[in-house]
């Protein structure tokens, strides 16, 4: 029924646009000449002839709505098909049920054996002159000759060779590293006689997107390679990388090679030529829509073999790519489709695979005055897309008030929708088995550091399943799932709308809110969170993402507060020098409610949320199952304190001023860092300890560590408990330090439970619950028998003076209670939400479901996803195949 009332309104639109009267109509056949009238019965020849017997025929009657219709057959086209104003209202389709196909490029043919499987071919002499960069066979992309080989077998974590050098923890910087220099491990020298040709393929530092660079120079003596630009990151340790573009790693079927100076291509090709035919793309788009182009349709082609983007939009209106095949085109910057500003213009119904960077890229409207542009992308079939450049996405949306709908997509490096700007709405898209090749990554993503982004935006009625993720861990071995998310709200977004959309087995949880703001996620389904189900990440306003970016905040929220149609928008009142809380935290306005989280592995927790204030975030009424296993949600509050004080001279009175306390000792200390009984500051008693933190000092592996004053052994019952407290100030403001249950053995083992914070220059108590672990903990070490207290001075110079120092026993509540008590879920329900079939992925409600008592509205699951239309290229959809699983994969 769905797909009547899209359709319905399809054609209602484009109706209205066309007219009453019968277009005229042109006839283009392969078998054609350019010289005929352009009849059904004596067609033209090629796409240009038609364009420009149109713009004839216009010269009268410029609104005049026309067909073109065009026959089956292969169309290369020598340059270019532009449209502009001149070609308004034209509809462009495959004569009745037939494929036409549009080529940009040129067959390849003439070809000689070199030597083994190897063909050459002068492309100079058949009038190829441009340096392409892609060459397709038989239909499919062939691969430029690398070093390591493509790995068929593992085509994502296979086929690659990985940096050398020192490891180095990805977030932390690294002095003196440069953005354009590789080293090599000795196995992966090569003899080039030409380098300077290659260029390597590499993901540096994040892992987040790759970098294509041109090789420079190779030292082999010093084992690096030198690139003419620079990445986007330092190349450390461990990424992976392959180089290309080698005459002397053309050694498989399957890879080719440009000699531009000879004007010479070299090619192994996988199985024999016969009638299978190469070709090479000849210019980056085959279709473009200039400006002012109104009411043109193009509809039932296949588009294919292009360097860039393959259909480009720029300023159009009311312009519908539909029922078309978009594959094999695009580079590292190329698209199958870009919508470039202009109002509603649509790409529908279209299958889109084999992109080297994105799907379809949406944009369009004023963001600042709220004018949507309306432009869309509905019910089309887009997958295996980033093939170059691994950000490359299913679809990507910026501007205000654009739309993606009843999409499927999967197979892809990265996220199925990226967006950012206002009022963008995101419905009915299924999206599953994305984030192959990358991390920190989700199904959906969006960012918001300009504080605007991507307020009023919508994210509903979609199911997102298996994000699966790609990384390395810290010693260099390359795993996966890892770390995805469903929907990734980053960076400060705020005002999104995330309303009953369905979540499943998402690496580490269905939903991150990375600090952010306003956000109301109701009435979804989240499913199987393999480390969390739903993560908060919040920032304090000491966090360099929050001092880094807090101008570009301003400047945006400054940029839209006077608009009159931001007024209505959620939360805007506040400015951004005003959102830091009592707390120091940032997070707030977020609301979490009338969901239904189930999980069955008992391992992941319920909630993870750090640096969050429950009183400025809402979380109530949500149905919770953990399928009769404890509720585990990170956090933990005791009922009592019981027993005697542990900890060794607590109070600091035994020792006199000016002298180290007893029981007290350094156990880093840099520089002239002091730690001294002081009579002159104290909580009670007649003293206490004032530490004076002055510098770092640096272990044998050259990590930093922060001057840390620790009291004598405290002896300790595994499972057991316990609450240290301690009162603790600052000679300045905002000083920062760390209050430390820790447990350690050089060389053996090392745990810690501590509490991070900044202290003021009042007395204040801080503490830190904990339990001592126990046989079967992670974190358990047979030597563990005591612990120790540790006082951390966290920042270059800095005073603190520390009273009244408590250890006991405690009595704790379990994490839900915890939880609960804190304020979160009061009203919520731990119990069965009775699914359909969960194993079968059937997330529907039984009638008798307790959801529905706590207000959660049944998701329309029949509307989720593509739908049958005559404007769509194929129905059914028979999905193409790839990734089900991501094998575990290492060095």
């Amino acid at each position: 029924m769905k797909w009547k009332i899209c359709f319905s309104m399809l054609l209602l639109a484009f109706a209205c646009r066309a007219g009453s009267a019968a277009p005229a109509a042109f006839y283009v056949a392969a078998n054609g000449k350019d010289t005929n009238p352009g009849t059904e019965a004596k067609p033209f020849a090629t796409l240009e002839r038609a364009r420009d017997a149109i713009r004839q025929s216009k010269i009268p009657n410029p609104k005049s709505k026309i067909e073109v219709l065009v026959r089956r057959g292969t169309y290369a086209l020598p340059q270019t098909l532009k449209l502009d104003a001149r070609d308004n209202g034209v509809t462009w389709r495959a004569y009745k049920n037939e494929k036409p196909i549009i080529i940009g490029g040129k067959q390849i043919a003439d070809f000689a054996l070199w030597k083994g499987g190897i063909l050459k071919a002068n492309v100079g002499a058949q009038g190829v002159t441009n340096f392409f960069r892609q060459l397709f066979f038989d239909g499919k992309r062939m691969h430029l000759a690398r070093y390591p080989n493509y790995d068929p077998q593992n085509p994502y974590g296979g086929g690659w060779a990985y940096a050398d050098g020192k490891p180095w923890p990805m977030y932390a910087e690294q002095p003196g590293e440069n953005r354009h220099t590789l080293q090599f491990k000795p196995a992966n020298a090569r003899p080039w006689a030409r380098p300077e040709e290659g260029e390597v393929f590499v993901f540096a530092r994040y892992n987040w997107w790759n970098n294509i660079v041109r090789i420079k120079s190779v030292d082999r003596e010093q084992r690096t390679i030198t690139l003419v630009g620079d990445c986007s990151y330092p190349i450390r340790t461990f990424d992976r990388y392959y180089i290309r573009g080698l005459l002397e790693e053309l050694d498989v079927p399957g890879e080719w090679y440009l000699d531009k100076k000879e004007k010479t291509l070299y090619f192994w090709p996988p199985a024999p030529l016969k009638k299978r035919a190469v070709y090479a793309p000849t210019m980056r788009t085959i279709l473009e829509l200039g400006a002012g182009t109104t009411d043109v349709t193009f509809r039932g082609f296949t588009f294919e073999c292009s360097e860039g983007t393959a259909i480009t939009l720029n300023n159009a209106t009311n312009c519908l790519i539909a029922g078309c095949v978009i594959r094999n085109v695009g580079d590292y910057n190329g698209s199958g489709v870009s919508v470039n500003g202009g109002q509603n213009n649509g790409v529908a119904g279209c299958d889109i695979y084999e992109v080297g960077s994105s799907g379809v890229g949406l944009n369009g409207g004023d963001r600042i005055t709220l004018t949507p542009a309306n432009n869309f992308a509905d019910n089309n079939y887009i997958h295996h897309v980033g093939v170059f450049y691994k950000q490359g996405v299913g679809v990507s949306m910026s501007g205000c008030g654009n739309r993606a709908s009843h999409n499927l997509i999967h197979d892809g490096p990265r996220m199925g929708i990226m967006f950012g700007g206002n009022n963008l709405v995101i419905e009915y898209n299924h999206i599953r088995h994305m984030n192959l090749e990358t991390e920190d990554t989700g199904a959906v993503y969006t960012g918001g550091r300009d504080w605007i982004g991507s307020r009023g935006s919508v994210i509903r009625y979609n199911y997102f399943h298996d994000m699966l993720g790609y990384g390395h861990d810290d010693k260099g071995r390359w795993l996966s799932p890892h770390f995805a998310w469903g929907v990734y709200l980053d960076d400060n977004t705020g005002g999104v709308d995330v309303i009953g959309n369905i979540v499943a087995r998402c690496s580490r949880a269905s939903l991150h809110l990375h600090n952010g703001r306003d956000n109301l996620i109701e009435n979804n389904v989240f499913v199987d969170g393999r480390l969390v189900q739903v993560e908060y990440s919040g920032w304090t306003d000491k966090h360099r993402y929050w001092t880094n970016h807090l101008p570009s905040m301003i400047k945006g929220y400054e940029s839209v507060a006077s608009q009159p149609a931001w007024k209505s928008m959620r939360n805007m009142k506040t400015h951004p020098t005003q959102a830091v809380l009592p707390d120091h935290s940032i997070m707030s306005g977020n609301v979490l409610k009338r969901n239904i989280i189930a999980w069955r592995d008992p391992k992941p927790k319920l909630y993870g949320m750090r640096n969050v204030a429950f009183d400025r975030n809402e979380c109530d009424y949500n149905l919770l199952w953990h399928y009769g296993q404890p509720m585990v949600t990170g956090i933990q509050k005791i009922k009592e304190s019981t027993g005697p004080n542990l900890a060794p001279n607590a109070g600091f009175e035994e020792g006199k001023p000016g002298s180290a306390p007893k029981d007290w000792k350094w156990q880093v200390k840099p520089n002239d860092s002091k730690a001294v009984l002081d009579a002159n500051v104290k909580f009670s008693g007649k003293q206490s300890l004032r530490i004076e933190g002055r510098g770092t000092a640096t272990d044998s592996k050259g990590t930093k560590l922060s001057p840390n004053f620790v009291s004598a052994e405290i002896n300790a019952k595994t499972g057991q408990f316990y609450r240290l407290s301690a009162r603790i100030r600052a000679a300045e403001p905002d000083t920062k330090f760390a209050l430390m249950a820790q447990s350690y053995i050089d060389k053996v083992y090392f745990w810690a439970k501590d509490t991070s914070a900044t202290a003021g220059t009042d007395w204040k108590e801080y503490e830190v619950l904990f339990r001592f672990p126990a046989p079967g903990d992670r974190d358990h070490k047979e030597q563990m028998k005591s612990f120790r207290v540790r006082l951390d001075v966290r920042q270059p110079a800095g005073t603190i003076w520390v009273d009244d120092v408590t250890v006991r026993e405690a009595v704790a509540m379990d994490e839900w209670a915890s939880w609960q008590a804190a304020g979160n879920d009061t009203n919520s329900l731990v119990a069965d939400p009775l699914f359909v079939n969960a194993k079968k992925d059937d997330y529907r409600l039984k009638k008798n479901s307790p959801a529905f008592k706590l207000g959660f509205k049944p998701i329309p699951v029949e509307n989720i996803g593509p739908y049958k239309s005559p404007l769509r290229a194929s129905w059914p959809i028979k999905e193409a195949e790839g990734a089900r699983e991501h094998p575990l994969v290492s060095e």
